[in-house]
């Protein structure tokens, strides 16, 4: 772990983990609540899976700029006024209207991206000899809080009276937590040296085919992840299921993720290929997505159980892709924006089109069919992201004046 003078690790690894629980929680919160926000505004699926779009798409535009962002005012002073943002978007979402329900998700959205793309560089930078533990505590925290957001999001509404509204705005008191804890960090932000900013000029991953392995890989498994926590709860209430216990399903979706992305990238950093590792992840999506189409109560548990393993370990694979096929942290916030930019791009259309099949259709087949056909994508670029290289060629990496930071692999 590299020494920082006075900075304490501790608050620091505080603030990450405080950052990470508000990485999701506020977009996993929304899926259970999806039937009585459907109720109160006359909203069609298509327009109430926009919502969930919205915030990909803020995902989107924001996270390639982010990197210059940072650049510019330093990583810590980039998060802090996202966690500002992201306090007013939760807000503005809880006034009674269509409008600021759109505005604030969008809000928020943009807040979101920042962390997306920084934590995972802040991880690469400050922890350079512990990578892969501190991306699976990363990663488990943000689905840990994912779950509680599933599970109260509908107690929060009925039990305690406080209305779809009320149950999306008690985020807002998680977000100025994290600020106030993330204080401290602002004395050690600083711009980027001249040095790093040269080697920003150099590196051009667009150019890289395993940099669209690697972008392509977090787009898919974006894709199914923002389906699940959007629809699954619907699915299963159109099936039988109370709306209470679907939003328990998805609470459990999310707690048997967080092993698998607590181990995952453990495992993944002491690997040389991760080809296994994607293998197992789409073959946890297959299989539970097929348990599903079955149906029953146990066969549901148990396909909500296999579809949160394979996406706690496939985003935490993702995420730790980041540092693996780079060398430095430059390049490690050049691969997270591209990667989460054109991956959530892509992760956009899931809610929309999934919700628009099933308006056109007035069933949930053609909307499965779409899952499984991701899951093939998911696997050519998977397999593709998990190959023992570099996004940039260690001829070209020598010529940045930025150290190279790369954790230790052994062979599996």
């Amino acid at each position: 772990m590299k020494k920082q003078g006075t900075r304490n690790l501790v608050v620091l690894f505080i603030g990450i983990m405080l950052i990470a629980a508000n990485l999701r929680a506020p977009i996993t919160g929304l899926g259970p609540l999806v039937g009585m926000i459907r109720e109160d505004t006359g909203l069609s699926g298509t327009v109430i899976g926009l919502l969930t779009t919205l915030t990909l798409l803020a995902f989107a535009v924001l996270s390639p700029l982010v990197p210059k962002i940072s650049q510019r005012i330093g990583m810590e002073r980039t998060i802090f006024l996202s966690l500002i943002v992201l306090t007013i978007g939760i807000l503005i979402r809880y006034m009674a209207s269509v409008t600021t329900l759109f505005v604030g998700t969008a809000l928020l959205g943009l807040a979101i991206a920042v962390g997306n793309v920084l934590v995972p560089t802040l991880i690469k930078r400050d922890f350079p000899d512990r990578v892969g533990l501190m991306t699976g505590v990363y990663s488990s925290f943000m689905n840990l809080w994912a779950a509680v957001a599933s599970g109260i999001a509908i107690p929060l509404a009925d039990n305690a009276g406080l209305g779809w509204h009320g149950a999306l705005a008690v985020w807002a008191v998680l977000a100025v937590i994290a600020m106030f804890i993330w204080l401290p960090q602002l004395r050690h932000s600083t711009a980027a040296a001249s040095g790093a900013r040269k080697a920003h000029q150099k590196i051009n991953l667009w150019h890289s085919r395993l940099a669209w392995c690697v972008t392509l890989f977090m787009g898919f498994q974006s894709f199914l992840f923002y389906v699940n926590i959007t629809w699954l709860p619907e699915i299963m209430h159109a099936q039988g299921m109370s709306i209470t216990t679907a939003g328990w399903m998805m609470s459990l979706l999310q707690m048997v993720s967080l092993p698998a992305s607590l181990f995952t990238p453990i495992i993944a950093s002491r690997m040389r290929s991760q080809r296994l590792l994607v293998a197992l992840v789409v073959s946890g999506f297959g299989i539970g997505y097929a348990t599903l189409i079955i149906g029953g109560s146990v066969l549901t548990a148990i396909g909500v159980s296999l579809i949160g393993i394979a996406g706690g370990a496939g985003f935490s694979l993702a995420v730790m892709f980041f540092a693996l096929r780079t060398r430095t942290v430059q390049q490690a916030a050049e691969m997270s924006g591209m990667a989460q930019s054109i991956g959530y791009l892509i992760a956009a259309v899931g809610p929309m089109l999934f919700g628009l099949l099933h308006d056109m259709t007035n069933s949930w087949t053609v909307s499965y069919i779409s899952l499984f056909v991701t899951l093939f994508l998911f696997t050519i670029f998977g397999l593709g992201a998990g190959k023992d290289d570099y996004v940039v060629p260690y001829e070209r990496a020598q010529d940045t004046a930025e150290p190279t930071i790369r954790p230790e692999k052994t062979p599996s």
